[in-house]
This record gives structure tokens, sequence and C-alpha cells, in this order.
């Protein structure tokens, strides 16, 4: 069976079925590293794995240690410049690709011709989810550079047959106008420059709603999960808001359904464990633990994404019987600011924000002032109504979350906007670096 026929068949398998198929993939992968993949064949055999056959239940898996971003950042340090998780000669890999290096330097990642063929039937996956067909032309608007952005979803669009089109290279002001003269029905980017677009396109007089795009579908950061922030994108662009997760060490696990009620993983292709960060135990909230079943070349077993998610106890309407996360990746497990005792999430922060329609572009920093943690929001806001603006936003913060924040107004224009990952979230407390004037 081809694997995008299993991807299709396995969506709405019962979960014993399902798990049969994950464990007999697992088998089938672990018959293709053990004695060949120096990394795997090493960590596994000190804790007695040497042959798959000893792998017959998830019990056994559980059993496994887990692997850590770290351990394969160390792992190619030692082994300059690709590391031993590698399963096959150097000359049998025909892509590479790399992590964006915002928390340390990038990890490199290599594909052969099979591994990327199953990559990219992965992202089929998430267009078929999304309602995404050969009759659509996509948009991608990323720089195609080494970090993996949407590459595997550039090439999947050739498998579901849609007409692609690259916007690496060009200005937003060029995308944006590509967008509406080439009749583009879906856009694929992230939620943040998703967003600039739409403000850049208004700049233009370009009316993105009265486009042909009808579907938008991002990955690289939380938005698209956040309620107010999917609320805005879908507003914008008067199309419907899908979110995509996925990692270049992991490969592309999650997307969310027509019915648009959380992330789906793929586990036709992954196996997802969701466990307390601390102790390691299962867990319905937690962090989630991956295993990719189709990437021979460059595998992960019981890796650590450092996400954090929420099991979504009911079934979905959309009949898939695939886990799924209530609202998608909640945050990093070690992105969670503790201010004045209180734990608060960036995302729960952006979806406040986001909510008072007024305000553009957003940052927030934390301080200690005084021996007392002091939440600092800058927020863009087109004169006239500044300071009613920021009053809202500290109101909204303050009723939520419980914590006063002083947020300053500044004019349109003023914050960095970001193509890929955006970075607004800065926590000064360890360089004790204090607000500006």
């Amino acid at each position: 069976m081809r694997q995008e026929d299993l991807g299709s068949f396995t969506e709405s398998l019962g979960r014993a079925a399902l798990a049969d198929i994950q464990l007999r993939r697992l088998q089938l992968l672990l018959g293709a590293i053990l004695g060949q993949n120096r990394f795997y064949s090493k960590k596994l055999g000190a804790v007695g794995l040497n042959k798959p056959e000893q792998l017959r239940t998830f019990d056994d898996l559980r059993r496994l240690p887990f692997t850590t971003k770290q351990e394969l950042a160390a792992d190619q340090l030692s082994n300059r410049p690709y590391g031993t998780n590698l399963t096959f000669p150097a000359e049998a890999y025909t892509k590479i690709h790399q992590t964006s290096g915002t928390t340390g330097e990038p990890l490199r990642c290599l594909d052969t011709d099979d591994s990327w063929r199953w990559w990219t039937e992965c992202w089929a996956s998430v267009y078929r989810a999304a309602g995404v067909t050969a009759m659509d032309r996509i948009f991608f608007a990323f720089s195609f550079g080494p970090f993996i952005g949407f590459w595997s979803g550039y090439d999947g669009a050739r498998l579901i047959g849609a007409l692609t089109f690259p916007g690496g290279g060009m200005s937003s002001v060029q995308r944006a106008r590509a967008i509406a003269v080439n009749d583009i029905s879906v856009l694929v980017c992230t939620p943040t420059y998703a967003l600039h677009l739409a403000e850049v396109a208004d700049q233009e007089g370009i009316d993105l709603v009265a486009s042909n795009v009808k579907v938008t579908i991002h990955a690289g950061e939380p938005g698209a999960s956040i309620p107010s922030t999917k609320a805005r994108i879908e507003k914008a662009w008067g199309a419907r808001c899908y979110d995509h997760v996925g990692a270049t060490e992991v490969g592309a696990w999650g997307f969310e359904c027509m019915e648009q009620s959380g992330v789906h993983v793929n586990e036709g292709e992954f196996i997802a464990e969701v466990i307390d960060p601390v102790s390691g135990e299962p867990a319905d909230e937690g962090e989630l633990v991956i295993t990719n079943l189709g990437r021979v070349g460059m595998p992960v077993i019981r890796y650590r994404t450092g996400d954090r998610v929420k099991m979504a106890a009911e079934p979905c309407g959309c009949g898939r019987t695939y886990a799924r996360f209530a609202g998608g990746v909640i945050g990093r497990v070690d992105d969670v600011l503790i201010v004045r005792g209180v734990n608060v999430f960036p995302s729960a922060i952006e979806n406040l924000i986001r909510q008072v329609p007024e305000v553009g572009e957003f940052a927030v920093e934390v301080y200690r002032i005084e021996e007392m943690d002091q939440l600092d929001i800058r927020i863009e806001v087109p004169s006239g109504n500044e300071d009613s603006v920021a009053a809202e936003v500290g109101k909204e913060i303050h009723n939520a979350l419980g914590i006063r924040a002083q947020v300053h107004p500044v004019p349109v224009g003023t914050l960095p906007r970001f193509d890929l990952k955006a970075r607004r979230f800065k926590d000064n407390r360890q360089t004790g670096a204090e607000p500006s004037p």
C-alpha cells in the first residue's frame, strides 16, 4: 500500500488496529537502523534492545530512553558535520535542512529520497485535512533558505496536483500583488507573516477579502491555534485559517482538520506520547514526545520536542480517530514565564492582546525592578486613541492573568516584522536590563 493510501486508510481506524500498525511500522524501522545507525544502535543497545522483535508492545517502547535535541546537537559537535544519527552512507542523502538556531547552533538534518518522499506525503495529509485539492493554487511566502520552513509543503503540493507559486526573494508588496494577480487560493506562511502581509496589502489598496484566497495554512509558531490570532487572520483574508505543526528533526507530525477543533497527530506516521516534563511519566497535559516511523535515514525515537500540549478527550467531528491536541501546541515547556508567582504562557498573552482589534504588532518584555517583576508591553496603535487602547489591553491582561502590565502605545511601523518565527517575547531578568524611559 502506498504511503498516501495508508494515510487515508489509518485516519479512521479503531485504536487497537492503529496501534498494531504503529508497532509493526516501528519494528520495520528498528530492523533498518539497528546495526546500521551508530547513534541509535549504541543508544538502544545500552538498554538491551538489539533486535526489532524485542519491542512487542507500547510498554516496551516506553522503557526506551528519550532522545533530546541537546543529545543530537552534541553528537554533531563531536562528529562533524552531521553526527552519527545516519542510517546510510553519506552519498545516499540528497536533502539537507537545519533548525532555525533560535536556541543554539542549528541542528543539521539530512534526508534520502525515500525519507523526503515520506516528508512530502505527511504534508499531503495536511492539505487533505484543510480541503486543498488539485484545483488550488498555493502561494508559499517564505525565504526558501536552509531552514526547513515550508520546503516539504512546497514539494508535497505536487503530490496533490496543485499549482505552486514560490514567493522566496520577493518583497512583501510583491507577494501581496502576486497573490491577487495569480488568483491564489491557498496561502502558506507563518501566522505572524500572514498578518503582516495583510497589513501591507491594505496599505497598497489590495483587497484580500475579495481575492480568491479561501484557505491559509500556518506553521512555525503557535499563532494559528490561538483563538484571537486565528480570528484576526480569517477576518483579514476572508479565508479559513488552519494550523500545522512539525519540526526539522521530527517531520510534519500534526494538522488541523475542517472542524478546526485542535491539531490531530498524524498517527499513521508518528507515535505520540504526552509526559509530565519533570517526572517523564504519562500525562494528559505536558510535553510531547514523538517517534517518527518513516524517516529511516535520520530517525528520532522518543524525541522530547519541548512542545506543551493537552490531549482532547472527546472524539473529533471529522471522524478521524487520530489523537488530537486541544488548542494545538500551547507553547514551549521552557517558555513559560513566571511573573509574580503566576505561570504565563506567551500564547495566552498573545490571545489577550489580539482580542483588542485596534492593536497591530506588539512586543512583550519582562524586567525585575526593585525585586519586583514587571511585565512591559509595547503595542502599535493608530494615532487618536492610544491611551484608551493601552488601558484596554492592560485591563484584559489583569482580568485574565491577575497581573498588572505596563502597556505603552508606539507608532505603527515601530516594531519589527518577521517572515518566519516571530520573537515578540523577551525575559530580561537574568541580564539585569531595565526598560527604556
